[in-house]
């Protein structure tokens, strides 16, 4: 029986390659599969970004990193119609498997043929099934998402606690702090709840709240290895 070719797409809500983290990527999956990164905001400039993504008020809002190591945030809605347009450009480019790089719920993202793995219908369950019924604490890049992304974690069998630090930030003292707060509120176990997080930052939260930490990225990086 002959293989079919395999080819995973990417998608970022910020500027592709991520070299953040396309290396969790790379440690998950084997050379022999084809890869294609794209962003939401490949090609374009700041003036073009701030016209077409600039956060509206009252809606929710979603952070990124650009190719020079800057973040930015981005309307939530903008994202996800851009988003649609982009598995259907990768899929018209071969994409096998297509996997959105960002932990936030989007909606009504579809597929023609290609698997599409999305983290927010993946982490928080495997989270829930993983704690049982353990306290867990969430580490967020943004203030505003412990309340627009707080659907994805209803499935836990307790309300989770929250604390707030970006995976962009300079150095690592609010996710110092952030850890250790959850820690001393009773979190059993902690989730980075942000692509943007390394390996780095599980290590940093780890040692500050002397608990389990579980990398968004690396999880998913994984279980996409599985159906590649």
């Amino acid at each position: 029986m002959t293989m079919r070719a395999r080819k995973l797409g990417t998608i970022t809500i910020g500027q592709a390659p991520r070299p953040d983290i396309t290396p969790i990527l790379d440690a998950a999956i084997g050379p022999e599969v084809a890869r294609l990164h794209v962003g939401l905001l490949d090609g374009l400039d700041r003036d073009e970004i701030a016209a077409r993504f600039t956060p509206l008020a009252g809606r929710a809002v979603l952070i990124t990193r650009l190719l020079d190591g800057t973040s930015l945030n981005i309307d939530k809605q903008a994202a996800e119609a851009a988003a649609r347009s982009k598995v259907g450009e990768l899929e018209e480019r071969g994409c096998t498997t297509i996997l959105l790089l960002c932990t936030g719920q989007f909606a009504h993202l579809t597929c023609r043929q290609a698997w599409l793995v999305e983290p927010d219908h993946i982490v928080p369950p495997a989270v829930a099934a993983l704690a049982e019924g353990r306290q867990v604490g969430i580490v967020v890049p943004l203030a505003s998402q412990i309340d627009s992304e707080s659907g994805k974690w209803a499935g836990l069998s307790r309300p989770p606690l929250y604390a707030v630090a970006s995976p962009y930030a300079g150095d690592d003292a609010a996710l110092t702090e952030a850890a250790r707060t959850l820690s001393v509120r009773g979190a059993d176990l902690l989730v980075m709840d942000c692509m943007g997080f390394v390996e780095r930052h599980r290590k940093v939260a780890a040692e500050s709240a002397d608990r389990p930490v579980i990398l968004s990225n690396a999880l998913i990086a994984k279980l996409t290895s599985e159906v590649l």
